[in-house]
């Protein structure tokens, strides 16, 4: 069985939530608060993708691995984020417009940050096809669940309410159908990677905390976007290395399970913490 045709469901019913749960009046969260959001964005847009870039030539990583290492950094945060930032007492609606920015500013960064990171080693990137790709599984179920909860709204909110219950079983039947195809690639990398992943994943939220207390952005801000800054969508990067029509690769997806993994233990023991601090 290829784990894609788990893989492209799964992420078109993340990103078609995401939507039920998006107004219009979350894009312009910019123009009321704007510290925050650019704090996030540039955490997430710019940040994530250099250091990634920088820890997998420091660590030497073989060509696969450091396109799919690089690949997850680039990615938009996952939906996962703003459930984590209500437990953490966080900003909510910040970490809503932050996902919902960040998932429509990367159908644009991504095909040029793996442009450029294609161009270091052997493997081509058909860009166009990247770009129609995101643009069907990302784009297009945002907008789809956004005009039902515009339309529909009491529809829109049941719908939501199943689909947010099901989303995190739906990330561990992905993770587990990947990890059983390609145990040997995890198993071979798992160190060396789970090293890396925890590195980037720390590494980043030390950075978003740093912005954010230069900026003087609030307690629930900064929890906020350290945690937006931790959590990438993990299925968007398997979806674009496994793709028949972009990389092919099951091994560059590799890179992002680890990270999947790393990231959720590594943010819940940050909730834990900020639990026991207050």
């Amino acid at each position: 069985m290829n784990s894609i045709w788990i893989v492209l469901p799964v992420l078109t019913l993340l990103m078609f939530e995401l939507g039920l749960n998006l107004k219009w009046s979350d894009f312009r969260l910019f123009k009321t608060r704007p510290r925050p959001v650019i704090a996030g964005l540039i955490g997430q847009l710019v940040l994530l993708p250099l250091v990634a870039w920088l820890l997998a030539r420091f660590m030497n990583l073989p060509e696969a691995l450091l396109l799919g290492f690089i690949l997850i950094g680039c990615c938009p945060g996952g939906s996962s984020s703003n459930v984590f930032s209500m437990l953490a007492k966080g900003d909510v609606a910040l970490s809503v417009s932050l996902t919902a920015c960040s998932s429509i500013i990367t159908l644009l960064t991504i095909p040029l940050i793996m442009g450029l990171a294609c161009a270091e080693v052997t493997v081509h990137l058909p860009v166009m096809r990247l770009f129609m790709q995101n643009i069907v599984l990302m784009f297009v179920p945002i907008i789809i669940g956004m005009a039902v909860q515009k339309r529909w709204p009491d529809a829109a909110a049941a719908i939501h309410k199943v689909l947010s219950k099901l989303a995190f079983p739906l990330i561990i039947l992905l993770a587990t159908v990947f990890f059983i195809q390609n145990r040997q690639a995890i198993s071979d990398n798992f160190a060396r990677l789970g090293i890396a992943a925890s590195a980037l994943i720390i590494i980043n939220m030390g950075l978003g905390a740093g912005m954010s207390a230069a900026l003087k952005l609030t307690g629930s801000e900064r929890r906020t976007i350290v945690i937006e800054i931790g959590m990438q969508n993990a299925a968007q990067a398997i979806a674009i290395a496994s793709s028949p029509f972009i990389f092919n690769n099951s091994e560059i997806a590799v890179p992002a399970i680890i990270y999947a993994l790393m990231m959720n233990v590594i943010l819940i023991i940050y909730v834990a913490l900020t639990k026991l601090r207050k």
